[in-house]
Formats: C-alpha cells, structure tokens, sequence
C-alpha cells in the first residue's frame, strides 16, 4: 500500500509540475505595441525598430496601432506576406489582409506570433507605396521559451 501510495503522489506531483510550466510558459508572452509610441505609420522604420525590441517569443503578441483615414492620412492597413521575397519587394500578389485602414484604432489590432516561423508584415495601401516607400513593413521570427 505504501509504495502504491507514493507512485500515485508522484503521478500527482508529476502532472502538477506540468501544469505549473504550461502556465509559467503561458505568462511569459510579452504584449508589444509596434513602433512603440510611434505605432503604425508611414516615414518610421519598422525593420530597425524590430531588429532593436527582439527577441519576440512564441505566444508574444503584436499590436498595431494606428489613425483611421483622414484628409491628411490615406489610412494603412496590415499584411501577412507569405515569404521573405514577397516581404523585400512588397508583393502583395498571395498576402493576406489581417487588418484593414479601420481597425488599427483605439486599442489597436492584435496579432499573436503562436509559432515558431517567420512572420512578414507591411501595410499593403496605395499599390505598396507604404510598404516601400514608407518603410512600413516587418518581420519577426518568434523564439520558443527555453526552461533549464
């Protein structure tokens, strides 16, 4: 009985431990305004800013923020590109729309890096114009959390 008694304890101590590091992964992710204060906008350089705030983790999320369109702004919007060729020259041909001109606004639009690949983002308006010309446009390739 005893020893059955300590194999069950160590089952239960066992799936406890799990359940810790799975919340413990869980709490890690970060939330990560792009462009920090600058948010999502034409003329800031969004490569640098990434290149500065990575590492990104699996489970970070990323949240662009940006005016709807105005007389003064034509408005951007969010891409996902599918491959690194597409995110140099700003092709939009096969990307998916994530966000349109509206929906950046007030707490912003949120996108969840929930795997370990490369992530190419720009804003696709005015024929890729902010994309090339504006320089809005980045990528990000999430980390796994490694535990010790």
């Amino acid at each position: 009985m005893g020893l059955m008694n300590y194999s069950r304890r160590a089952q239960l101590g066992f799936i406890l431990l799990v359940a810790a590091t799975s919340l413990l992964a869980v709490s890690e992710a970060k939330t990560i305004v792009v462009g920090g204060s600058e948010g999502w906008r034409f003329g800031f350089n969004y490569t640098d800013w990434a290149l500065q705030n990575s590492p990104f983790y699996i489970n970070d999320e990323l949240v662009f923020k940006y005016d709807p369109p105005s007389k003064t702004n034509s408005g951007y919007s969010v891409y996902l590109l599918p491959n690194l060729w597409s995110y140099i020259t700003c092709d939009f041909s096969k990307a998916k729309i994530l966000a349109s001109k509206t929906q950046g606004g007030g707490k912003g639009f949120k996108v969840v890096l929930n795997q370990w690949r490369p992530y190419y983002f720009a804003s696709g308006n005015k024929d890729g114009y902010n994309c090339k010309d504006g320089l809005m446009k980045l990528f990000a390739v999430p980390l796994p959390h490694w535990k010790y």
